[in-house]
């Protein structure tokens, strides 16, 4: 015990099982790859997670000892209540369906689902054509699961008990769950440390009252937050808490004496032993940054009263969390210090003990959604003093230096260190003043088009925002959460550039395909001047702010836009913006979805010839790039914004043949585009899945 005691206390020793076990980590998870399906008839899905959101059902599972993800696609109201009311947690079921792979992320600095996947130890995809139940679990802790989760039947609206007591926020609003997250306290919403610090205290209390020996109880405890961890589904921060608890309570209990941070490091080893791919969980990243720092920071916490330990912690944990903060929403709260002073202890002692007793005592709800209501009022209320700071992507060795400095600071008490991280993230922030390249982005948007441009003093131009056709659903089938060009791909992608306002928008045409997120561009990026193009006001352009660009000319910074086609025809792709753009000397034409009676009344009235960038007319569809056309403009490199296996058939294969004599990039082949323009030279970069 001696030996093992001096083991424990010294420090050398948890610093080398710190890099130790990050080395083995990394190597584990790079050598050995997650397994691959091979393709089969039918497959034997047993079922680890699940979520049924209106017409679409999503299962986490293994075929053998093979991760899994199906999906599927419900048709009708019986089948998704037969589905409800028959999957849980480890049923088997049965499959046919099709191996896909999954893709890279095709925008710069996007989520990246294939690499999430991968992470997570999946590879296997499976798109779901039949499903079938096959049999339900018998063992005992599935049985307890589905019963823990059954029970939220018993109330009108379980979105947040699922959050408190069952760690799942996938019920929560979509609305109000963007402004938890706007106010930095979305963290408040997943099961963490607190929680499970407040759950193991009221079940020592009760032990107690029992008068259960101390050993005994740490025992009894240790085993319910094993429980309790299963059925949250083993989130990185439940486990973190739960082998923290019991070694610390170890710690106690034998007197050992270890310091507490060692402790953490030694949880962080073990957890890493029970679950590698946890590494790239940024849940995880989280969980052992901000409780290590928390717990160093232990000196600036002692004697103060209990409102400046509060603003401390959140201070502490703000600049703890920063730059994964930064890279995963490329924007911070400054008011959120300020937010979880008053949320933290609101749901600490009255929201997380209330979701408790009420998931015990269901006729009390009433009192639980009261409190509720307080809180997403005061939610809302509090959204209107944000002050969102927008800071681009944060590169790994900025990372590095970021935590090497703050580790530094709690270590050796001196304020310059601290100075140097702020100072650090001035540099990130401003970085875009020094960068004088302008930057032309042909976003990959699926079947529309979308361009970026970021001119030398960066200012910030958007032509075209993408957009796909919604029909309206059945009740039953609307699903609480979806995928938003607007909201998970275009407004993510200009933040992590940087760019908090867009400075110019041209819509080329009121089309679906080209215009449907302009409203929603509008809304989460203030967009300061909108133009759009003469024909009759369409339903899209009604959505904003806009002036008609007509027979115009506007120069932006180093870049000129010229609009050539001020002719009004009888149908809205011939009256798009045709736009000629001039950055330095290189010449960009954008055709919209004009078609060739506008190509040839074009080729009339100006001179084309020579045109650096193209953007095919009208997604490389036969009505437009006439070989007249092409031979007249002669593209050194030609664009086509095109979905995949989209059901037009673009690019059409003759457009192909018109256009072989320059460079061709497709979105649905080369993902975006990026041209880096620098003194009238082009770097070019893809972004394919």
């Amino acid at each position: 015990m001696k030996i093992l005691k001096t083991i424990l206390q010294s420090n050398y020793f948890y610093y080398f099982l710190f890099f130790l076990i990050i080395f083995f980590t990394l190597f584990r998870i790079n050598v050995f790859k997650p397994e691959k399906l091979i393709e089969a008839d039918t497959y034997l899905v047993f079922v680890n997670e699940y979520e049924i959101d209106g017409d679409y059902l999503k299962i986490e599972g293994n075929v053998h000892n093979t991760k899994v993800i199906a999906k599927y696609y419900i048709d009708t109201y019986k089948e998704q209540q037969y589905l409800k009311n028959n999957i849980k947690y480890g049923t088997v079921l049965e499959i046919i369906g099709e191996l896909t792979l999954q893709n890279n992320n095709t925008i710069p600095n996007g989520f990246n689902y294939k690499e999430y996947l991968e992470n997570n130890g999946v590879s296997n995809t499976i798109l779901v054509e039949k499903i079938k139940v096959k049999r339900q679990s018998e063992n005992i802790f599935y049985i307890i699961k589905n019963k823990a989760y059954e029970r939220t039947k018993l109330f009108k609206e379980p979105s947040y008990i699922y959050a408190f007591v069952l760690g799942n926020t996938n019920y929560l609003d979509n609305e109000v769950n963007k402004i938890y997250l706007e106010n930095g306290i979305t963290h408040l919403f997943s099961l963490s440390g607190l929680h499970v610090s407040i759950f193991a205290l009221i079940i020592i209390n009760i032990l107690k009252a029992f008068k259960i020996g101390e050993f005994k109880r740490i025992f009894i405890v240790f085993m319910v937050l094993l429980l309790f961890t299963f059925i949250t589904g083993y989130s990185p921060s439940i486990i973190r808490a739960t082998i923290l608890f019991f070694l610390i309570a170890l710690n106690k209990y034998f007197k050992l004496n270890v310091k507490t941070e060692n402790i953490l490091i030694l949880t962080f080893f073990i957890s890493l032993l029970l679950k590698p791919n946890d590494i790239y969980n940024v849940g995880f990243q989280l969980s052992y940054i901000v409780t290590y720092f928390l717990i160093i920071s232990n000196f600036l916490l002692k004697n103060k009263s209990k409102i400046k330990i509060l603003l401390l912690i959140s201070i502490i944990s703000l600049i703890s969390s920063l730059p994964i903060i930064i890279n995963l929403n490329s924007e911070v709260n400054l008011f959120s210090i300020f937010n979880n002073i008053i949320f933290v202890p609101f749901v600490t002692y009255i929201v997380f003990p209330l979701a408790l007793i009420t998931y015990i005592i269901p006729f009390i709800q009433e009192i639980f959604y009261f409190f509720i209501d307080i809180m997403e009022y005061l939610t809302v209320l509090l959204n209107n003093f944000k002050m969102m700071i927008v800071i681009k992507y944060i590169s790994l060795i900025f990372v590095l230096i970021y935590y090497i400095f703050l580790f530094l600071f709690f270590k050796t008490k001196q304020f310059k260190f601290l100075f140097f991280n702020f100072i650090l993230i001035l540099i990130i922030k401003f970085s875009n003043v020094i960068d004088k390249n302008t930057y032309f982005y042909f976003l990959d948007v699926g079947q529309g088009d979308s361009m970026f441009i970021l001119t030398e003093n960066k200012k910030s131009i958007i032509i075209d925002t993408g957009g796909k056709i919604t029909y309206k659903k059945e009740n039953w089938a609307v699903r609480n959460s979806s995928y938003s060009i607007c909201e998970d791909t275009l407004v993510p992608f200009y933040k992590s550039l940087g760019i908090n306002k867009i400075d110019y928008m041209f819509i080329t045409h009121g089309d679906v395909d080209h215009a449907k997120e302009a409203k929603c561009i509008e809304q989460s990026m203030n967009v300061k001047q909108s133009f759009i193009n003469s024909d009759e006001v369409t339903e899209y352009e009604k959505l904003y702010n806009y002036k008609k660009f007509g027979n115009s000319f506007i120069k932006i910074d180093n870049v000129k836009i010229y609009n050539i086609n001020d002719n009004l025809y009888d149908n809205e792709n011939d009256n798009s913006l045709v736009l000629l753009i001039e950055i330095n000397d290189l010449k960009f034409l954008l055709m919209g979805d004009a078609g060739v009676l506008v190509e040839k009344n074009l080729m009339d009235r100006y001179n084309l010839k020579e045109i650096d960038i193209l953007k095919v007319g009208h997604h490389g569809s036969k009505s437009s790039s006439s070989k007249e056309f092409i031979d007249e403009v002669n593209p050194k490199y030609s664009i086509i914004s095109v979905g995949k296996n989209n059901r037009y058939g673009h690019p059409n294969n003759e457009v192909l043949e018109n256009l072989k004599d320059s460079k061709i990039y497709r979105t649905d082949r080369d993902g975006s585009i990026m041209f880096m323009i620098k003194n009238n030279k082009l770097k070019i970069e893809t972004c394919s899945s």
